[in-house]
């Protein structure tokens, strides 16, 4: 069949059917027809390929302290997520990526949407040479301060590691009492795509664990909050009254 008898349905078809390879063929192919309907596709087609492109090359850079250490074997990302909310634990992220990962998108959590950072949390638990979390619940953060807190559950996350790493590189802190070479790299989630996948994973897990602590522990918005200080959430504790999982030492100043 010629191109120009083609209905825009068959050759859109061909187009969500083609591979990198082939879509330049059809860029050829379909040079030609003026049809507007084929050129917003081809447009469309182009303008993906382009973001693809511009991805990659983000990714690259995301990988420079990975190629400046990669003398080492096992390169090991180190973040936490929770050191801010009202309740909840604080839950730290550590994730070894293979030298030749090709998983895109990765980078400050906070700055992934919840399907993307769902996406991606199953994508690096299925690619990665090793994941480990820690956990620390709000009685241990009260007794021993955040800070202190934050250092624990990343000790716990190193120690869940399957492999034991040679390098580790963290969000902007030096972990006491960790026996293996640190390098911390201020905003090092938005610069280390190893730093990014241990935050993405500890974010989703803190998330999905608070969105649980809301079935059991209504009226304070525990689901969409996840702990944080929101009027809602302040308003619900100065009402209701604390839970076992508020951190005392952060809520003193509302009840």
């Amino acid at each position: 069949m010629s191109s120009v008898n083609k209905s825009i349905s068959e050759i859109k078809k061909e187009f969500e059917q083609a591979d990198r390879q082939s879509l330049r063929t059809l860029y050829e192919k379909y040079a030609e027809d003026n049809r507007a309907g084929v050129v917003s596709l081809i447009a469309k087609y182009k303008k993906q390929e382009e973001k693809l492109e511009a991805e990659k090359r983000r990714m690259e850079n995301m990988y420079i302290y990975e190629r400046k250490y990669a003398d080492f074997q096992y390169i090991c990302g180190i973040d936490e997520v929770g050191r801010g909310p009202l309740a909840g634990p604080v839950v730290a992220g550590a994730v070894i990526l293979p030298k030749d990962c090709d998983i895109l998108y990765l980078n400050d959590s906070k700055q992934l949407s919840e399907k993307m950072r769902e996406k991606l949390y199953d994508e690096i638990m299925e690619k990665a040479v090793a994941t480990g979390i820690g956990l620390v619940g709000p009685a241990r953060i009260d007794e021993i301060n955040i800070l202190q807190a934050t250092y624990e559950a990343m000790r716990m996350a190193i120690a869940n590691l399957k492999v034991r790493p040679d390098l580790l590189l963290n969000d902007a802190v030096t972990i006491p009492e960790v026996d293996i070479r640190q390098v911390p790299i201020i905003r090092g989630d938005a610069k280390s795509a190893s730093i990014a996948a241990a935050s993405i994973i500890a974010k989703v897990t803190r998330d999905r664990l608070m969105v649980e602590y809301e079935e059991v522990l209504p009226g304070y918005g525990f689901a969409s909050n996840k702990g944080y200080g929101s009027t809602a959430h302040i308003q619900a504790i100065k009402e209701i009254g604390a839970t076992p999982i508020h951190r005392q030492t952060f809520i003193k100043n509302f009840l």
